[in-house]
């Protein structure tokens, strides 16, 4: 694939992601394509918060500029000061932006502070004529349904549609050995047995409308338990602590939590040695995928494009007439697409992986 022309002499490209955890992880392929096509720019990401955490494990990004921006939601009272950071984007001085978005996002905002900074080349989806917002876009038709495409290849058919193209799919997350050591220090502390199988539960979604109740977490794990003899780690951040505990409360077999307790490289490195992840649809799923760490997904039908990519998954959900709803809280109040699984259903899910993962290892 050729690259565009006035795409080939970029030598600073700024790429804005603004929204959570796993939406970055699902444009790492898109991210690589652009690091492939220009192998000697410098590639910096900007996002929300969590870029910060991001970063250190994301070999195709070369910095990051964290940006909070007020038409995408998230924490409030975290005010930028918009003038001065599009003064910031100036002094950069980039080349190009690559502005991604989900399909109910609108570029046009983050396209007009870039247009503000001078960046000459601008690049996203768009529904409506941008005019000169954007140098170069994409028409975006897609509506949310069952059977529309991943985020992946959204992201990925944006940059191709300049002529960058990945030579892998494959979500990218890097793990650091310093990692690695300290989460097997932390579960040797623990008392977790070296050596036997685990899985890693973690409860936690920002949204209310894509959690699985806790104490169903927590009965599957001990079917899980009881069944297979694999441990239980629980994981998730300071938030999710009182989840996790609601969770090893439904249980009567010994279980471990390491809830609050790792950075986002001992997570990391934590779900790379499970032999399973069970999780909502959340940023640890795409962890998950991104790692090779086989995952069952508690899958809230709030939108359908956001499963487990290029990972053996299970998606668990039951079919509602109000699926694809979009809403952070279930609009209806019987939250039927996930209430309606059964944690022996979970925990079946999470069966049928151990038992590969064993015959793999045989």
């Amino acid at each position: 694939m050729t690259i565009d022309p006035q795409w080939s002499g970029a030598r600073k490209v700024l790429a804005v992601r603004l929204d959570n955890l796993g939406d970055v992880l699902m444009t790492t392929p898109a991210l690589a394509a652009i690091r492939h096509g220009l192998p000697g720019a410098r590639l910096t990401l900007m996002g929300s918060g969590c870029i910060r955490m991001l970063a250190p494990h994301l070999p195709m990004v070369d910095d990051v500029m964290p940006y909070d921006a007020p038409w995408v939601r998230g924490p409030r009272g975290m005010a930028t000061d918009d003038r001065r950071f599009i003064e910031t984007l100036a002094a950069c001085e980039f080349d190009a932006a690559v502005i991604f978005t989900v399909c109910t996002q609108s570029a046009l905002p983050a396209a007009m502070m870039c247009r503000l900074a001078g960046i000459p080349l601008r690049l996203a989806h768009c529904r409506e004529n941008p005019y000169d917002l954007l140098t170069h876009w994409v028409n975006d038709c897609e509506v949310v349904r069952d059977g529309m495409r991943h985020e992946v290849e959204r992201q990925h058919a944006l940059v191709r549609s300049v002529g960058f193209d990945a030579r892998s799919d494959r979500l990218l997350l890097s793990l650091h050995e310093g990692d690695v050591s300290s989460v097997q220090q932390k579960l040797r502390s623990a008392g977790i047995e070296a050596g036997r199988s685990f899985v890693v539960v973690h409860p936690g979604a920002t949204a209310a409308s894509r959690r699985y109740p806790a104490e169903r977490f927590g009965q599957a794990a001990e079917l899980l338990a009881k069944t297979t003899g694999v441990q239980a780690v629980f994981a998730g951040g300071p938030d999710d602590v009182a989840l996790v505990e609601s969770a090893r409360a439904a249980m009567s077999t010994t279980s471990f939590s390491l809830a609050g307790e790792l950075t986002f490289g001992e997570l990391a490195a934590l779900i790379a040695q499970a032999d399973v992840m069970v999780c909502n649809n959340s940023g640890p799923a795409h962890m998950a995928a991104a790692l090779g760490t086989p995952v069952v997904v508690l899958y809230a039908l709030t939108n359908p494009q956001h499963t487990p990519w290029g990972v053996p998954s299970m998606v668990l959900s039951h079919d509602v007439p109000c699926r694809n709803c979009l809403k952070s809280v279930c609009p209806e109040g019987h939250h039927a697409c996930l209430m309606q699984i059964g944690p022996n259903d979970v925990a079946d899910a999470a069966r049928q992986w151990l038992s590969l993962a064993t015959v793999d290892s045989a």
